[in-house]
């Protein structure tokens, strides 16, 4: 890790093509300046992604990256930071790639407790395929396959993050830039799974859930006086539906991350020539 390391390290060469307005530029712009507040550097940090416009990150980001498919990106960040406990670990990620196809996958690396962060860019509609209802999008958003709305509740994934067993949640709102980069920076220093939703404005498809709205609506917990230790507390902003929030809803200071737990601390991505000791032994006793 380095204290030389300028946001602008994190920025590659190739040209975002997300629409102009899009809240993803403000969501990334985030997550590099976290990324270098917190002393990591593009040498080792490790950028996953999944499918959507959210997937484009790891190849706008200066790092190591993989554009994974689609749902599929916790499961490669949970195999690197296995593979490598010593380096940085950031998915992104999208509300239709991380809440639908993906749900079962989160679930599962917010119980492990990797100590890795997520980034979720919510924009509550599907982007890339030109505009269709996503998991979080409101029962009555109308769209070209919904005309009449979805007729269901959106996702609560910070619901379903504490349900889970989360020991970090937090939700931002990208275009409220320094705000964003201390929460995620916070997600960053966690130890443990840093969840962090991101209220990440459409421009294109989505005119309900735009930048005034959440500009007239949110309500940010730190000058409310919230206590993200208090697990009380915590469940209570998040079941409610009625406000925008934004803030570190919770947090387990006691937080133990998988890999302490259970004694993953060497370096695992050098796998030795020729098949392990006794191991077809292993395959002649079950085969």
């Amino acid at each position: 890790m380095s204290s030389d390391v300028r946001f602008t390290d994190f920025k590659s060469d190739k040209q975002p093509t997300w629409c102009p307005g899009c809240g993803d530029f403000g969501t990334m712009n985030g997550m590099m300046k976290a990324l270098a507040e917190t002393g990591n550097d593009p040498d080792n940090t490790f950028v996953v992604a999944g499918i959507g416009c959210s997937g484009k990150i790891g190849t706008y980001m200066h790092s190591y990256a993989l554009h994974g498919v689609h749902g599929r990106a916790l499961p490669v960040g949970t195999g690197v930071k296995m593979a490598r406990p010593d380096i940085e670990v950031m998915v992104a990620g999208g509300d239709g790639d991380g809440y639908s196809i993906g749900a079962g996958h989160f679930v599962h690396a917010v119980r492990r407790n990797v100590d890795m962060s997520y980034v979720v860019m919510d924009n509550r509609i599907y982007g890339l395929t030109k505009g269709q209802a996503s998991p979080t999008s409101r029962s009555d958003f109308e769209t070209s396959t919904t005309p009449e709305g979805p007729k269901q509740p959106p996702v609560n994934p910070l619901a379903l993050a504490l349900a889970s067993g989360a020991s970090f949640i937090a939700q931002s709102f990208a275009s409220d830039a320094l705000r964003h980069q201390e929460i995620v920076q916070e997600a960053i220093e966690h130890d443990g799974f840093g969840f962090v939703n991101v209220f990440s404005p459409c421009v294109t498809f989505n005119d309900v859930d735009t930048y005034d709205y959440f500009r007239d609506n949110l309500v940010d917990l730190e000058e409310e006086g919230h206590d993200p230790t208090d697990y009380e507390a915590a469940k209570e902003v998040i079941l409610d539906s009625d406000k925008e929030y934004q803030g570190v809803m919770y947090q387990d200071e006691n937080s133990v991350p998988y890999h302490e737990k259970h004694g993953v601390t060497e370096d695992m991505s050098e796998i030795p020539d020729g098949a392990p000791e006794d191991a077809m032994d292993l395959v002649r006793e079950f085969y």
